[in-house]
């Protein structure tokens, strides 16, 4: 079987976008039952968004990076260090390294931004994938829309 072609990229116009959250909601709120009201939040509006899209246009996957002021909460208010979010593979997708290149492509977003590590909070079930591509653990477990969490941090 071979693995379909696929490109990650900054998701610039509003079709991008609209990809993005279209991902989201198959992966977040249909999937995990995440209310759509809290899927969503202000800071789409300033985020930088990163998609995966196969060779034909169909979206694969998602997320999103977090800096200046936006992160503050999630990043112990260093502004250096941004945060990871919203990070979502369709089901067809899982296993094809997509996770991993839309990671990557974060990271590179927040390196083009001067930011000097990365935040995020795992779903725990999650946490291997992250250790696996250099985050670290710490803190304690806590929910989030009832799914448990830890918060993960990588320096670039």
């Amino acid at each position: 079987m071979s693995v379909p072609s696929y490109v990650v990229r900054i998701a610039e116009d509003p079709a991008d976008r609209e990809a993005c959250f279209a991902v989201r909601k198959e992966v977040f709120v249909a999937e995990q039952g995440v209310p759509e009201d809290i899927e969503y939040d202000a800071y789409d509006a300033g985020a930088v968004h990163v998609l995966a899209v196969r060779e034909d246009g169909l979206p694969l996957g998602t997320g999103r990076l977090l800096h200046g002021a936006a992160p503050a909460a999630r990043t112990g208010g260093d502004a250096s260090v941004g945060s990871l979010g919203r990070l979502a593979v369709t089901k067809a997708a899982r296993g094809l390294g997509v996770g991993a290149a839309l990671v990557r492509a974060v990271e590179d977003a927040a390196r083009a931004r001067g930011l000097t590590a990365v935040d995020l909070h795992a779903q725990t079930h999650a946490l291997g994938f992250y250790e696996r591509l250099g985050y670290e653990a710490y803190g304690p477990e806590f929910p989030d829309a009832g799914i448990p969490h830890r918060a993960m941090r990588r320096t670039l």
